[in-house]
């Protein structure tokens, strides 16, 4: 039962990627989850119970979603397009360097599916409008999104999955991840300008037509504001963040058709597919969960416990990392949380753990939900970026950031 167990999961994430018969991802994670049910490797309450872990993140992305379309609805998107390749001047590795930055600061207040969902239609748009070749800037903000998103404990909802209620305050936080993610940020930029180098050499568009921005558009502008503020408060309170995201997002979508009643149709254009596919994805964990590697797990977190702290930060960090391309780092996070008991255990084991989760999934497009929500943007933008040809620059870029992090973590675990 093991084997199958491993093979419908293996078999699912697969399909996620490669999408059969141009099938919705969704359709692939909730095929997967239907299939351990069905063969009764998982409980129904067990699946429900599974399901409803995501509560908190099935809001954060409901709100990201919503402020994702009216962004794009409103015109934000191509107003910013321009106001990128203006400052950019003409030169296309300018472009790059800016796109990263903001990136960085998207992913940092917003978290990386915010980077995904909203900043990545963005690039997109201001790439059209300079003539630029997208894949380096579309590039930038897949790695980056992961890249910065243990900056801070907002950066990805995977934190909050590891640590559960035991979520470090946020002084703490920054003492522990402020170098590992300076590392991390430097060489995945340093790598992928490299990867990218022959396209940035090419000149780009120096001045792009723009129009004003309606009033939509600066309500759209003021929510993103409103909500990263939202999301600061809540994550030094340890408050939930989809409960934030999600109100934040309702006030600024009934704010937004007050002024254009033709935004009401936002709703309707919003990819959807992602909540069950979220959800199929924690039925998923549940489903290696019923295999008893959890008890396994367990076993070896007590026994890192006694190794030497360079061997637990890298050993950690590395199977975690490997092991959220296989899964998707949302499930290995949970499967993480469960081992780690909430954080309990010391903390450098736990902040190995949430590199690797954040970091690691750099390497393939099946590594993290925000790698999967910036294929979807893309397909969207119709723009195909395949698998294989991700892994080709994830297998450069990802694994200098994830030694340079994982490096720092053991120096600033050796000063505390």
């Amino acid at each position: 039962m093991t084997a199958l167990t491993w093979a419908i999961v293996l078999a699912s994430i697969g399909a996620i990627v490669v999408r059969p018969w141009q099938r919705p991802e969704w359709m692939w994670a909730l095929g997967g989850a239907a299939i351990l049910v069905a063969l009764r490797i998982v409980s129904v309450p067990a699946a429900i119970a599974a399901v409803g872990r995501g509560t908190d993140v099935y809001f954060f992305l409901i709100g990201m979603l919503v402020l994702g379309e009216l962004c794009r609805a409103s015109g934000l998107f191509d107003w910013l397009a321009t106001i990128a390749v203006d400052l950019a001047r003409g030169s296309a590795a300018r472009f790059y360097s800016l796109v990263f930055i903001v990136g960085v600061a998207v992913t940092a207040v917003l978290s990386n599916d915010a980077t995904a969902v909203v900043l990545t239609p963005a690039v997109a748009a201001a790439a059209r409008s300079a003539g630029a070749k997208p894949l380096p800037h579309l590039f930038a903000c897949a790695f980056v999104a992961n890249a910065a998103s243990f900056l801070l404990p907002v950066g990805n909802p995977a934190n909050f999955v590891i640590f559960a209620s035991k979520m470090p305050a946020l002084g703490t936080w920054l003492a522990v991840f402020t170098l590992p993610s300076c590392a991390a940020l430097v060489l995945t930029y340093i790598a992928l300008r490299f990867v990218s180098q022959r396209d940035l050499r090419d000149p780009i568009a120096r001045n792009v037509r723009s129009t004003p921005l309606e009033r939509s558009g600066r309500i759209a502008f003021g929510g993103i504001a409103l909500t990263a503020f939202a999301l600061t408060i809540a994550s030094s309170r340890a408050l939930p963040l989809g409960t934030a995201t999600a109100i934040c997002a309702a006030f600024v979508y009934v704010a937004a058709i007050v002024s254009d009643r033709s935004l009401t149709r936002v709703v309707t254009r919003i990819a959807w597919g992602v909540l069950p596919l979220v959800a199929g994805l924690f039925v998923i964990v549940a489903g290696i969960d019923s295999t008893g590697i959890l008890g396994g797990v367990r076993a070896l977190v007590i026994a890192l416990g006694r190794a030497p702290a360079w061997s637990v930060i890298f050993g950690a960090g590395f199977a975690t990392g490997l092991v959220s391309n296989i899964t998707n780092n949302l499930p290995t996070g949970l499967f993480a949380g469960l081992a780690l008991g909430g954080a309990a255990h010391h903390l450098s084991l736990a902040a190995a753990t949430t590199i690797g989760v954040d970091l690691g999934p750099n390497l393939s497009v099946t590594g993290s939900l925000a790698t999967i929500l910036w294929l979807m943007a893309l397909r969207r933008e119709e723009i195909d970026i395949g698998p294989v040809t991700f892994l080709r620059v994830g297998a450069i870029v990802m694994f200098p950031a994830l030694i340079a992090a994982l490096g720092a973590l053991v120096l600033v675990a050796g000063e505390r």
